[in-house]
């Protein structure tokens, strides 16, 4: 059994640090400077990565092997699956011709793009994401907004800024439950204390969202709905997460969020007229003709299916009956053949490996589930959707690739020990650690693409060193979720969804790194600050 070690330069923490930053370093580099596209920069990552790990690590051959195609699996499947299945829903819509009476309807309720923007991408993003997770919502606001006539970068660059305060409570809560089962601290404690970093923060996203859309003259106009939309989500947030749980915070945040924008719609419209910058998309919105109820059904019947089979999905019996179906696989070359050390644990004890093939019970199945019923509903003949399918297939192509490649660098990150020595690195700043404990959710999350991930990644860590430096336990690790959500819009995964949902060029995937990573440490610092304010005042959380 090979042992790990987070020092493996000089028995120097710093230096080690690093090495294990080097794949970091050369994704930021690909990504950021030369403007490679994700998946060469991704793969990039990877081969560097790998070099680390051997030569500098001195990890065998065969556990490099079995680490790397570990975490491609995961980035395969249930991640991909989803995101393809989303896509596939997507592209089935818009070739049965019923996404216009999508567009329209939409259009009936506002007219004004800044308001179409934090209804789909941050309101009904945040549905799909109580509901989904895994990069579902990012690929549907996007494409939806693309359709709507944002251009393919804006469209893509929203929903990404967007989906940052829900993913911590993403698909029915996960993130935190795998958070608690991490650290063995009480789920209900975790989840106020996520509450008292995130809700704050959902309040203001509507309207930093349209700040960086279309700038303070622009927001002006449409304060008042921002406002709202951020109070009506954010207060529902955090009295759902003090009193129900975190398994439909989301789900009914979101649903208040979106009744309160529906029902100003009616009475209240911005008393200026706002334009488009063309960057953006196109200048004007044409008014849309009418359809009946029965058409709005029917080009609305794709979501409500995709809804009513993933909240079905969720309902505890039907959930452990799917789940008895998992398929579990103690991976090859990996499982148990690593020895994880203290500090990162406890006590010496094996590095399990078991890859969970949850063929049924996955979202994506839910999703792909809902896709098969929108075509018979849409009257899609075979063929077409054969035609659909294979286009998707092409179309995601580049995308499956770059969620296969990123996640197999982080799984050998983890493995190797380098993950470790970056954690330790953090844990190592002392009176500064409540600062950086945001940072490190960040990291994980970039790495990753994930806050699950990232939860079961660094949550152990973060109790450990909290306890060792007498700081509240429960407090850190909530700051390592809050802190990992607003590392979603940076991660590759999410780059490469949202580059597929809107079909954009792709040499203009780095020039979206580019514009979300600023907005990223933006939102991060706000996060770090809060908690560092909450470790000076310590409120009762729970």
């Amino acid at each position: 059994m090979w042992q790990q070690n987070f020092t493996p330069l000089a028995g120097s923490l710093g230096y080690s640090a690093i090495l294990a930053a080097a794949p970091i370093f050369v994704l930021l580099l690909m990504l950021g400077v030369l403007r490679m596209p994700a998946w060469i920069s991704a793969f990039c990552g990877l081969a560097t990565g790998a070099v680390v790990a051997v030569a500098g690590y001195g990890m065998p051959l065969r556990n490099l092997f079995g680490a790397v195609t570990f975490g491609a699996a995961f980035g395969l499947f249930p991640i991909g699956w989803v995101v393809f299945t989303a896509m596939l829903m997507y592209y089935v819509i818009v070739e049965s011709g019923k996404f216009e009476i999508i567009k329209d309807s939409v259009g009936h309720l506002t007219e004004d793009r800044r308001l179409q923007a934090i209804l789909i991408a941050f309101a009904f993003g945040a549905f799909i994401e109580g509901a989904a997770g895994f990069g579902t919502p990012i690929a549907i606001a996007a494409a939806m907004l693309a359709g709507l006539g944002f251009s393919p970068f804006s469209a893509a660059a929203m929903a990404l800024i967007a989906n940052t305060a829900p993913v911590a409570f993403g698909s029915l809560g996960i993130p935190m439950v795998t958070l608690a089962a991490t650290t063995g601290l009480p789920l209900d404690h975790l989840s106020a204390a996520t509450a008292w970093i995130l809700a704050p923060l959902s309040v203001i996203v509507p309207s930093y969202l349209l700040l960086v859309m279309c700038g303070w003259k622009g927001l002006k106009g449409v304060l008042p709905a921002a406002i709202l939309c951020g109070l009506a989500f954010g207060v529902t947030e955090f009295f759902i997460l003090n009193t129900v749980g975190v398994q439909v915070t989301n789900i009914i945040s979101s649903l208040t969020c979106i009744l309160a924008l529906v029902i100003l719609f009616r009475v209240w419209k911005p008393s200026d007229d706002f334009v488009l910058d063309a960057k953006h998309g196109s200048h004007r919105f044409i008014a849309p003709p009418r359809h009946s109820a029965s058409e709005l059904l029917t080009a609305w019947s794709p979501y409500l299916l995709l809804v009513v089979i993933i909240l079905l999905w969720g309902v505890r019996p039907v959930a452990a009956w799917l789940n008895a179906r998992n398929i579990i696989v103690n991976w090859p070359a990996l499982h148990n053949e690593v020895l994880r050390v203290p500090p990162i644990v406890a006590k010496p004890s094996p590095y399990a490996a078991s890859y969970t093939f949850s063929w049924l019970s996955a979202s994506g199945t839910a999703c792909f589930l809902a896709t098969i019923l929108s075509a018979v509903v849409l009257r899609m003949s075979p063929r077409v959707f054969w035609k659909v399918f294979v286009h998707t297939c092409k179309r995601l192509l580049p995308a499956e690739t770059t969620l296969a490649c990123v996640l197999g660098l982080a799984y050998l990150m983890n493995y190797s020990g380098s993950t470790g020595t970056l954690g330790l690195a953090f844990a190592a700043t002392g009176s500064l650690f409540p600062f950086f404990s945001g940072c490190l959710g960040w990291v994980g999350v970039f790495l990753t693409g994930s806050d699950t991930s990232s939860n079961a990644l660094f949550g152990n860590l973060q109790e450990i060193t909290a306890n060792r430096l007498h700081l509240d336990p429960v407090l850190m690790a909530a700051a390592n979720s809050s802190g990992g959500v607003m590392g979603k819009m940076i991660s590759l995964g999410s780059i490469a969804v949202a580059a597929a949902a809107t079909s954009m060029k792709r040499e203009d995937e780095s020039n979206l790194f580019r514009f979300t990573i600023g907005h990223s440490i933006v939102l991060l610092l706000a996060v770090c600050l809060l908690v560092m304010l909450y470790v000076r005042i310590q409120p009762h959380f729970y």
